[in-house]
């Protein structure tokens, strides 16, 4: 888990406009006996058919007030977009869980909950529920992997490693995004991370990459190459 706060700053100005211009709710479900809260954004008119849905975790000590710039809703407008907030760390900042049954898996509960509720008010595609997430997010993103293979149909961790106690086992489609001088999550490890995931996914799963020249950041092509990777799979195909 990062230990120094990662706070993704907003520098798209058409990210802002656009989120702010679509239809976003604030909610919460009981995990528990903890009241856990996502912001949601689902289309403007919902279409009669299944909507896909996009789980959405931000980096160590940021939130999910200032993470839903990053603009998946605006890089796939079709797609239900939700945007949890982390409960904090030990350090105090909050952020996610990366083992199993680390904080009494309090984030994968929580995961579990709300899918269930969100069935219930959306007519969700259960085969094109997705996930992704930033630093402790796509470590997170990673564990979702390991432990819950069998809900998504891929994957898309942004500058994440894996830990050793949460290695995957069923093939599934991953972006893997990194920068080549992040010197927060060390390089070598997201690119360890990226060999697993091809050993993992061999023949039966495509594991694609994204590295940028960048450091510990979440630049600005990135949604849409989230959204654009998410839509061409579908769980089962």
């Amino acid at each position: 888990m990062a230990r120094s706060v990662m706070r993704i700053a907003v520098l798209a100005l058409a990210f802002v406009l656009s989120a702010r211009l679509a239809a976003a709710a604030t909610i919460s479900w009981m995990v528990d006996g903890v009241e856990r809260f996502a912001i949601i954004y689902a289309p403007k008119s919902l279409p009669a058919g299944k909507l896909p849905l996009i789980f959405s975790f931000h980096g160590h000590g940021d939130d999910m007030e200032n993470f839903q710039y990053v603009g998946l809703q605006s890089a796939w407008p079709d797609a239900i977009v939700v945007y949890f907030q982390g409960l904090p760390s030990r350090d105090g900042y909050s952020g996610w869980q990366v083992e199993p049954g680390e904080y009494g898996d309090r984030d994968l509960k929580m995961v579990d909950v709300a899918l269930a509720a969100l069935k219930k008010k959306y007519n969700v595609d259960d085969n094109r529920i997705y996930a992704t997430g930033f630093s402790n997010g796509a470590h997170f993103t990673y564990l979702l992997w390991a432990a819950r293979p069998d809900v998504f149909a891929a994957f898309a961790p942004v500058a994440g490693r894996i830990r050793p106690t949460a290695m995957p086992k069923v093939p599934k489609p991953i972006l893997i995004i990194g920068g080549e001088r992040d010197q927060q999550v060390a390089f070598q490890d997201q690119r360890a991370a990226i060999g697993i995931a091809t050993r993992v996914n061999g023949a039966a799963a495509p594991v694609m990459t994204w590295i940028h020249p960048g450091g510990h950041e979440y630049p600005r092509p990135t949604s849409g190459k989230i959204a654009e990777f998410f839509h061409e799979h579908v769980r089962g195909d």
